[in-house]
């Protein structure tokens, strides 16, 4: 049933780090828009600013939780590295019911957050202002079956490899 879930939640990363890529890319274009807009024709367009932090929030959030299944967030693992091997087995698990935990409160005060913003319209989109937030609590939902799925990992003794960047080796 693991191997099920893993499969899943990898496809699931994979399409969230394209989604973040292309967000950044659009951002970055926007971004660029604006200030074309501003310095060469002395107008800069009015939705501009509100697109690209709406986009932020939705590439952020998404990277955020691919990160925690792919492994390939910030960690500092010296305390990690100098306790015996048992206990750097449960100091992996305790750390992945923490972010699920952390996942959880995005989960559920960013829900509340897209629920109270919900009525306030983005003047210059024309659309939900929680619907820039709508990220947040989805980002959050991932991010719990994310950490969930490398805590039951690391317990049944699969190992969960970190992605690391070669260059930091």
């Amino acid at each position: 049933m693991l191997e099920k879930l893993a499969k899943i939640t990898r496809a699931a990363s994979e399409i969230m780090m394209k989604f973040a890529a292309a967000g950044l890319v659009l951002m970055t274009v926007i971004v660029g828009w604006q200030v074309f807009g501003r310095y060469v024709l002395n107008s800069s367009p009015s939705w501009s600013e509100q697109a690209s932090l709406t986009l932020m929030i939705w590439y952020v959030s998404f990277a955020a939780a691919a990160g925690v299944r792919e492994g390939f967030h910030i960690r500092i693992v010296a305390v990690e590295n100098a306790a015996p091997a048992r206990a750097r087995r449960y100091m992996r698990i305790a750390s992945n019911l923490v972010v699920a935990g952390c996942g959880a409160a995005m989960l559920v005060w960013g829900g509340d957050l897209v629920a109270r913003t919900w009525s306030h319209v983005i003047p210059s989109l024309g659309l939900p202002r929680g619907l820039a937030y709508l990220g947040l609590p989805i980002a959050g939902a991932l991010i719990v079956l994310f950490a969930v799925e490398r805590a039951l990992e690391e317990a049944r003794g699969l190992k969960s490899e970190d992605e690391e960047d070669p260059r930091w080796s």
